[in-house]
């Protein structure tokens, strides 16, 4: 499936320390450059004894720098008037850690990182080590500096004594994350994404055929524009907090507690909720036979969240003729639906109709494209109406 290039024209400029996770940076590099981004590699003397020059040289297209000359390539791509957008320094070791946080530049890819610091580019470190060097008091103490300094920290994946790097996808998120413009930043977003399952017996449920895709690209965005973002399903999306809920009781209960604790700004319901239940749970229903199954129906939780929590609020609306009953949702409170049809479910690709009170448009394409072009309409509404 295409990927929206969020990194067009983004110069990335990737420094490479002597941890055993440098041999990810390869497949890091070919990440960063199908999302549009411009690679460039420097490494310290450590890290080409775990990875030869040659292989990043080919991953970017580009030589990599392993020993700064006199064409200054500090500055000129993280200085003043460099051409970086981010220093993103993966794998980085407990000793670059230290060096940062000290001012301390004495490899090529510590002095990058001076420059840039100095020059306000945004920088992101992606720590790599064995656990016990993680834990290490200097090296948490460093890292809060680092983060006090305004430096993102991609939090190691702690499995089998190690604290080993972070995913290509979440060191990616992160990286699109400290390049945009962040215009959510400080913003709390609640989303529900994906199928609930009714329990009918002790083996069987009735479900839909919602993958949750959809509400997995609004909550990756939201992610990349600066949110906090909370999401409540029975999947785990990178970078965010994920509730679990399997049924439409338990995704009732943890939405309205999430909105009584701690609130959120904003609240998009992309999950097909069920709008019933069954009125018994058996044991087992025993086949070979007819069986009827009463069903009951469910309160429904988007008017709760709109008439007590009253977040800035994003429904969808499934039908054959979800346009028409999308202007009963903008009555009652929501400032914009997004109407599809149900063939759209399990589809990577649908037609999306976005309806405000204002105006309606819409989109023909992945549901990637269909969620950036959710939070475009969205962010823009609120501007209008600030």
């Amino acid at each position: 499936m295409t990927q929206v290039q969020t990194l067009s024209g983004k110069e990335i400029v990737i420094g490479v320390t002597g941890s055993i996770a440098a041999v990810e940076v390869v497949k890091l590099i070919h990440e960063l450059r199908r999302k549009g981004a411009m690679v460039q590699v420097v490494m310290s003397q450590a890290a080409t004894g775990i990875i030869h020059p040659d292989a990043l040289t080919y991953a970017s297209a580009r030589p990599v720098i392993t020993r700064l000359s006199g064409m200054v390539e500090h500055v000129t791509s993280c200085g003043d008037r460099g051409n970086a957008d981010l220093l993103l320094i993966a794998p980085c070791t407990a000793n670059t850690i230290g060096k940062i946080a000290h001012g301390i530049d004495d490899t090529p890819v510590t002095t990058f990182a001076t420059t840039a610091l100095g020059s306000g580019i945004p920088v992101l470190v992606v720590p790599a080590m064995h656990h016990s060097m993680y834990r290490h008091p200097a090296v948490m103490e460093n890292l809060k500096c680092l983060k006090e300094w305004g430096i993102g920290v991609v939090e190691p994946m702690i499995e089998e004594g190690k604290a080993k790097i972070a995913a290509v996808e979440a060191i990616v998120l992160w990286s699109e994350r400290m390049i945009l413009k962040q215009p959510l930043k400080g913003k709390r977003v609640l989303i529900t994404s994906g199928p609930c399952r009714e329990p009918v017996d002790d083996v069987r449920v009735l479900t839909t055929r919602s993958s949750g895709q959809m509400g997995r690209e609004l909550t990756i965005h939201a992610f990349r524009l600066g949110a906090d973002v909370t999401v409540v399903h029975r999947d785990v999306f990178p970078c965010v907090n994920n509730i679990r809920a399997d049924t439409g009781q338990e995704m009732h209960t943890q939405v309205t507690g999430i909105l009584s604790k701690r609130g959120a700004e904003i609240y998009i319901s992309a999950a097909a909720i069920s709008d019933f239940e069954p009125a018994k749970v058996h044991g087992k229903i025993l086949s070979g036979k007819a069986r009827s199954i009463e069903l009951t129906p469910r309160p429904k939780l988007l008017d709760e969240v709109i008439s007590k929590y009253k977040p800035v609020t994003v429904a969808f609306k499934l039908g054959w003729d979800s346009e028409e009953k999308a202007r009963d949702l903008l009555n009652r409170g929501a400032v914009m639906v997004v109407c599809n049809t149900p063939d759209a479910m399990g589809s990577d690709r649908a037609i999306f109709v976005l309806q405000t009170k204002e105006r309606s448009e819409t989109i023909n394409g992945t549901k990637e494209e269909a969620a950036i072009a959710i939070w475009n309409s969205l962010l823009a509404l609120q501007q209008e109406h600030s």
